[in-house]
């Protein structure tokens, strides 16, 4: 039976039952493989940008007999997709800039689609901006620590989404409102390095240096304000 990695399975719970998925930039191709076997799905379109993922996607799709499930696609971004061919559309695993080229270059196709679940690696706040001001609404927020590293993620469906505070577009409504306690780890993390950072800054004395302290000044006040919600 095919194991995920704890960042891959949050990702992969948050995929709706009988949901025709696209997955894109699939690498291995583990979340439709994954969820083809579970039953949760009853097709998916595995896709990538590069050959080299896509072939050893291919080859664990083979491995695992669902060739007649998921079907692959070399595809920059959601190009290749077309309207009304999934339900739901995964982005995981890529920076947050990406995220939003291939949702805004994707817009025409997923009008046609009911979800996304996006896991930017980074910029998150402005995927969640991009999200606002294009009709879509986040409904469900994840956040699972592996080996170190933090990751949020969350699905997003069809809607009018109220602008968020300013805590809120960097670290999520519905984790702040849940108390996460990932993210209660990750802001503690957070706040021992900026202070960390901010010491040594304050020796170094430059001009440089005293821009990038008031810098970290104001993130460290929004990181203590997004504790302090926890509370």
């Amino acid at each position: 039976m095919l194991q995920l990695s704890e960042r891959l399975l949050a990702v992969a719970s948050m995929v709706s039952e009988k949901s025709r998925l696209a997955d894109v930039g699939t690498d291995h191709g583990y979340i439709p493989i994954f969820l083809c076997m579970q039953g949760k799905i009853p097709s998916a379109i595995a896709m990538d940008i590069r050959s080299g993922p896509l072939d050893r996607a291919k080859e664990n799709i083979r491995l695992y007999g669902l060739m007649k499930c998921i079907e692959t696609r070399l595809s920059d971004g959601v190009e290749k997709l077309k309207p009304e061919e999934a339900d739901a559309v995964v982005i995981a695993g890529m920076g947050g800039g990406l995220v939003c080229k291939i949702l805004e270059e994707g817009r025409q196709v997923l009008e046609s689609v009911n979800e996304l679940i996006l896991q930017p690696q980074s910029d998150i706040d402005q995927v969640r901006r991009y999200l606002q001001n294009n009709n879509w609404k986040i409904t469900a927020e994840k956040m699972v620590c592996e080996d170190g590293k933090y990751y949020p993620m969350m699905h997003v469906v069809h809607g009018h989404m109220e602008p968020l505070a300013d805590i809120e577009w960097k670290y999520g409504q519905f984790l702040l409102k849940e108390k996460n306690p990932v993210l209660g780890s990750f802001l503690d993390k957070e706040e021992a390095e900026i202070l960390k950072v901010m010491e040594n800054l304050r020796t170094a004395g430059s001009e440089k240096a005293l821009v990038r302290l008031k810098e970290l000044e104001e993130l460290l006040a929004m990181n203590r304000k997004a504790q302090c919600r926890m509370c």
